[in-house]
């Protein structure tokens, strides 16, 4: 529509006369029979064509890579060595990115009204995703029976299991396949490092504007576009919220405000992680597992 309407003003302004054949008029003849409803269902889809127009121009990051990103240091290219958060925060990230993608949901709470905690992880879909990473931690999901929680898969994803027979179900190199993805997205590189016993291949940064967006993004969240209501919140902007606060991250994302900043910021943060994860789970449109990985990671 909105190319009709530059076509037209150009034509006019060229002095032009288009002409109506019995076609356009049949055209505008039926386009005015229309019904509102149909009208309004042209405009959206129009808009959320230009929407993923829009989201094509910028590069997608899974929220994986995104926790990643603000946890790797700029010009070393690897995160913190004290860091001992990241690696389950990273496999909350994933059990969140398959539930927002479609692919994975808690089961019924039943009669008894079993908490999230209680509640297990089914298979929605078993589509690709097209991630590697996901379609690995779904495909896990779906063949384990009886299914698991959601605090086991954190374990279990992690590596972090003392039974044996389940240690094929840990994810292995997650940091390094992430830093790969990135490489590959033209947001980081490859070199290695000397640390004097041994060599590291390290991801330095190369798209500063990459991580310069999402850094702004998380700092808008709990500034500018506060909303004080998480179910108004985009659902993948309040999962790597609380996922970069568990993977110790998100200090990494607030370091350049300034103090009055800083405090508010976290001040908001802090009202986040004082929700209780049952009620906003029950809310409508909440998406359970999301809120079920909250209460895994702050409970």
């Amino acid at each position: 529509m909105f190319v009709q309407t530059m076509t037209s003003l150009t034509q006019r302004s060229s002095g032009l006369v288009q002409r109506r054949t019995e076609a356009s008029r049949s055209a505008a003849a039926a386009e005015k029979e229309k019904s509102p409803g149909e009208d309004e269902d042209e405009s959206r889809r129009g808009e959320e064509e230009d929407d993923d127009k829009g989201d094509a121009k910028e590069t997608r990051l899974t929220l994986m890579e995104e926790v990643l990103l603000l946890g790797l240091k700029d010009r070393e290219g690897y995160t913190s060595f004290w860091n001992d958060c990241i690696s389950s925060g990273l496999r909350g990230c994933m059990l969140i990115e398959l539930a927002l993608r479609g692919r994975l949901q808690l089961e019924a709470s039943g009669m008894r009204r079993k908490s999230l905690l209680n509640r297990k992880v089914i298979c929605k879909s078993d589509a690709p995703t097209g991630d590697m990473l996901l379609d690995e931690a779904l495909k896990h999901v779906k063949e384990t029976q009886p299914p698991e929680t959601v605090q086991s898969w954190v374990e279990l994803l992690s590596g972090e299991t003392w039974n044996p027979l389940k240690l094929h179900y840990q994810l292995r190199n997650v940091r390094e396949r992430l830093a790969k993805n990135l490489v590959e997205k033209g947001v980081l590189t490859t070199e290695k490092q000397n640390f004097l016993l041994f060599d590291m291949t390290t991801h330095p940064l190369t798209n500063n504007t990459i991580k310069q967006r999402l850094v702004r993004k998380v700092q808008e969240s709990v500034l500018e576009k506060w909303v004080n209501d998480p179910q108004r919140m985009d659902k993948r902007l309040l999962a790597l919220l609380f996922l970069a606060h568990s993977s110790d991250v998100l200090e990494n994302a607030f370091c350049p405000l300034l103090d009055d900043q800083y405090d508010l910021a976290m001040k908001r943060v802090r009202m986040l992680l004082d929700l209780e994860p049952e009620a906003e789970a029950a809310k409508s449109g909440a998406n359970e597992l999301l809120w079920a990985v909250v209460a895994a990671f702050t409970k």
